[in-house]
């Protein structure tokens, strides 16, 4: 198997997991050429995030189905990099505008450098976001209703999407779990994507921002086409070959 990023690495090691019930540190070490303390540390984290269970030698499933990893290892993952990508994103923003931030860590990572803006409005279901914001009295914060979401410290749910549709939002900023052709902008979760997909379709400019480790990786749901992405802020890690592909189709791509 080619070399992982630790986030994929993490991912495919909980594929394994609920593929086959059981995975061994032994195993994992020999099919990810990582040492078995690197294989252990993966192991602790999901399992410190109930994402999975550790047994003596291994790992068995935490519950069903794949989930995501949760706000908190998300913001532990390709830090430099989201970070940079978020300085990127923010000088995009103006005074004035009304833009969209979604759940994403990195999303969070732009809204951290907008609250000496004035007269900004964020439309967000982050509550990550929401509280950031508690200090940038020039800032405004629009939520929809919604269910509380643990992994994710978000609302979800579609009912109260319908006031947004009054406003005129100018740019979105997306994250997601990957960017692939012909799937476009994907999720692992089917409830982030209900609420991502209409709000695409609401934002004048949709802006997509994914660190190296998102690009070819295709998620459970789809919640942007390709053609429906008009810039992608990366980093420079991110694969060359897919860069020209989506250029090819028109997409702005920023590498920082």
């Amino acid at each position: 198997m080619k070399e992982l990023y630790l986030e994929e690495r993490r991912q495919e090691i909980l594929r394994q997991v609920q593929k086959a019930g059981r995975v061994s540190v032994y195993d994992l070490s020999q099919q990810f050429g990582v040492s078995e303390v690197t294989i252990r540390a993966d192991l602790q984290a999901l399992a410190e995030s109930n994402l999975l269970v550790r047994t003596h030698g291994g790992a068995v499933p935490a519950g069903r189905g794949l989930p995501e990893l949760s706000l908190t290892l998300r913001r532990q993952q390709q830090v430099s990099e989201k970070s940079r990508i978020g300085e990127a994103g923010a000088s995009l923003v103006a005074d004035g505008d009304a833009i969209f931030l979604d759940t994403s860590s990195t999303a969070l990572a732009i809204a951290q450098r907008l609250k000496q803006h004035r007269h900004l409005t964020i439309i967000t279901n982050s509550l990550a976001i929401a509280q950031e914001m508690l200090d940038a009295p020039g800032v405004t914060v629009v939520m929809p209703g919604g269910q509380l979401r643990r992994e994710t410290v978000s609302l979800i749910g579609t009912d109260g999407l319908e006031v947004l549709r009054k406003l005129n939002i100018q740019k979105g900023f997306f994250g997601a779990h990957g960017l692939s052709v012909p799937e476009g902008l994907t999720d692992v979760s089917a409830a982030e994507a209900d609420i991502k997909r209409p709000l695409v379709a609401m934002c004048k400019q949709v802006v997509a921002v994914l660190d190296a480790t998102k690009w070819g990786r295709v998620g459970l749901a789809s919640f942007a086409q390709l053609n429906e992405i008009d810039i992608v802020i990366t980093d420079l890690l991110a694969p060359a070959s897919r860069i020209d592909e989506v250029r090819g189709r028109g997409i702005q791509v920023i590498t920082v």
